[in-house]
């Protein structure tokens, strides 16, 4: 096992001396940026999504998140935190601790573009000084790879817009379900006497997805940037037992960031639990994801309180607000510390599931449809920048398929010549 780490950590070390030239693209700033934040302006459906999540972010009550989410999103000179400083030396210390804690697997140096150093550190702006900056505005980033859900500039705005509106109301909908109301003439009319934070739930979903702005850049042919999956080895991620919590670099880059910037473990850990609830047997997964941010934050999870050691030496997650009152970790069977913050957020990020076919359907009608508008589907660079993606920022997967399906090709024909009505076009 030591020598295959240690062969691991040279083709770390070696593997940038062969990179092909189609993989130095993702060790520079993605060449199509440029072009995708003068679309992401134009867009009426993407500005209003920004818009909201400006307003939502203003409304946190707590001094600290109120501050750094917004500067997260509104501030276009914000410093990545977790880059501030880094050496590649630094780098690749921290690419070896992942691979020691088992987070990454070496073989994908070979097989990603760029390697393991370009899949946990992205390019961005000013690399290495104190204040790293974005290498795209959080207006232009897209809302997952090219071809999946909402992969169109300004789609993360659109897609996080929807996640947060779901988390207000579902927590609003859990509070109705499971609380009682206080009536007319209470000291605190209408409002449940079981409390969701509403702070944690509107910045979890601002900032779970805020790393795509840095790991999903754009290629001058309008494509997007590959992006790394690691947070585990996949196969034995289970306290060395089966299973998978190898995840999406944006997902652990999000959590290194709010670590970086101080956030209380009820926030981060609401965070985490976006791609998949610490319940059910999949405490695992959250506590890697947490466990490999750390690692590139280069803080110690335990000391900070974003984990725990359970009595057998494991990490799991904490007690948090209340819950240090009873030892859930130590009870037999063990049980996972939970709180409704942690579901409610995993719930609001389930959007994906019309989003992801509706983008796919959506594609297919749009080949059929391009040449009526002048685009060759096979002239990648054309139809992505000129057609494709114009077209699903400005009207989105969503609303065409919707359309779709209540109009059929006619309507979403349409949309398309309204589009170049309005000169939005060519």
């Amino acid at each position: 096992m030591r020598r295959h780490l240690i062969a691991g950590y040279v083709v770390i070390v070696l593997g940038f001396c062969f990179l092909s030239a189609q993989a130095q693209e993702q060790n520079t700033i993605g060449a199509g940026n440029q072009q995708a934040i003068e679309l992401s302006r134009k867009s009426t459906v993407v500005q209003r999504s920004y818009r909201f999540l400006l307003s939502q972010a203003a409304k946190i009550h707590n001094p600290l998140v109120r501050k750094e989410t917004e500067d997260a999103i509104a501030n276009p000179k914000t410093c990545i935190q977790h880059r501030a400083n880094l050496t590649q030396q630094d780098k690749q210390r921290i690419l070896e601790n992942l691979v020691k804690a088992g987070l990454i697997v070496v073989e994908d140096q070979t097989a990603f573009p760029g390697g393991l150093m370009a899949g946990v550190f992205p390019p961005v702006n000013d690399d290495g000084s104190a204040c790293p900056h974005l290498p795209q505005p959080f207006l232009s980033a897209p809302g997952s790879e090219f071809g999946g859900h909402h992969s169109y500039p300004g789609g993360l705005a659109i897609h996080e817009a929807k996640n947060d509106m779901a988390a207000v109301n579902l927590a609003s909908d859990y509070r109705n379900a499971y609380g009682e109301s206080y009536g007319k003439g209470s000291a605190k009319p209408g409002q449940s006497d079981v409390f969701i934070d509403e702070d944690v739930v509107m910045a979890a979903p601002i900032w779970h997805d805020w790393a795509k702005a840095i790991v999903f850049q754009w290629n001058k042919d309008g494509t997007e940037f590959k992006e790394l999956n690691f947070g585990g080895n996949g196969a034995a991620d289970n306290n060395s037992s089966a299973g998978n919590s190898k995840t999406g670099a944006h997902h652990i880059l999000g959590l290194a960031e709010t670590m970086k910037r101080g956030f209380d473990p009820v926030l981060v850990i609401t965070q985490a639990s976006a791609h998949a609830v610490p319940t059910m047997g999949n405490e695992f997964k959250v506590v890697n994801w947490l466990r490999a941010a750390a690692i590139i934050a280069q803080i110690d999870p335990v000391e900070k309180g974003y984990l725990t050691t359970d009595k057998h030496g494991r990490l799991r997650l904490p007690p948090v607000r209340k819950l240090s009152t009873l030892d859930l970790l130590n009870a037999d069977p063990p049980q996972t510390n939970l709180i409704a913050e942690y579901t409610i957020h995993n719930l609001s990020d389930s959007d994906f599931i019309l989003s992801t076919p509706a983008i796919t359907t959506v594609q297919i009608i749009l080949r059929e449809l391009a040449p009526e508008f002048g685009f060759d589907a096979n002239d990648t660079a054309s139809y992505n920048n000129g057609f494709r993606n114009p077209v699903l920022s400005f009207l989105t997967a969503e609303r065409l398929l919707m359309i779709y399906g209540n109009k059929g090709l006619q309507g979403v024909r349409n949309e398309l010549r309204q589009l170049r009505v309005r000169k939005l076009l060519q």
